[in-house]
């Protein structure tokens, strides 16, 4: 993948601002000390103050820090293509975290769908023995308007707080104090 013409400006400004900026004071005091010899001891002590910077707390000096040893090792161009690299991989983590939570969620449906006994003909209005599953009247009958449009969760509330029933004939959220209303004049399926 070629970079930009964008990009490729975006890393000469970064290069030419850290440039200006110089390396962090722990790079400084790291070299003062005799780690910041040159060559391959001076990459390998930027790398491991870079660890020590990440486990302090303080991840923006360490990535400094590699960026340092990664310019002294091969140059700007280096930096910038291992910064897009890593930026890569980061969308495509995050990309692969969407996709594997769609599939988690769809496998999970699977397996309540799967669970529930699939019955025919038309429910009972008032289960048995007062055993109710909200979420198996939700999809014995998918007609009501929240049900169409997405938001089960909100009958599921109304029915677990007791204040309203889910109607079995025709899947409407009904408050409980109107259930004889709703039977004798507003259920369509009666």
């Amino acid at each position: 993948m070629e970079p930009t013409d964008m990009e490729m400006e975006a890393a000469a400004a970064a290069a030419a601002a850290a440039a200006e900026i110089g390396p962090p004071a722990e790079a400084v005091g790291f070299a003062a000390q005799g780690g910041g010899g040159s060559g391959e001891g001076r990459r390998w002590g930027l790398l491991a103050l870079a660890r020590q910077l990440v486990e302090q707390g303080k991840p923006s000096l360490a990535l400094r820090a590699v960026t340092l040893a990664i310019q002294h090792e091969c140059g700007d161009h280096a930096v910038f293509e291992v910064l897009c690299r890593a930026r890569e991989l980061y969308r495509q983590k995050q990309q692969a975290n969407t996709t594997v939570d769609q599939l988690a969620s769809l496998f999970a449906q699977c397996a309540i769908d799967e669970a529930r006994p699939i019955s025919s003909g038309p429910p009972p209005l008032v289960p048995p023995l007062g055993i109710v599953d909200p979420a198996a009247l939700l999809d014995a009958n998918d007609a009501s308007i929240l049900a169409q449009s997405g938001r089960k969760q909100i009958m599921l509330d109304a029915f677990a707080d007791g204040s309203s029933f889910i109607c079995l004939r025709c899947g409407g959220l009904v408050s409980s104090s109107r259930k004889d209303e709703h039977v004798a004049y507003w259920c369509g399926n009666t």
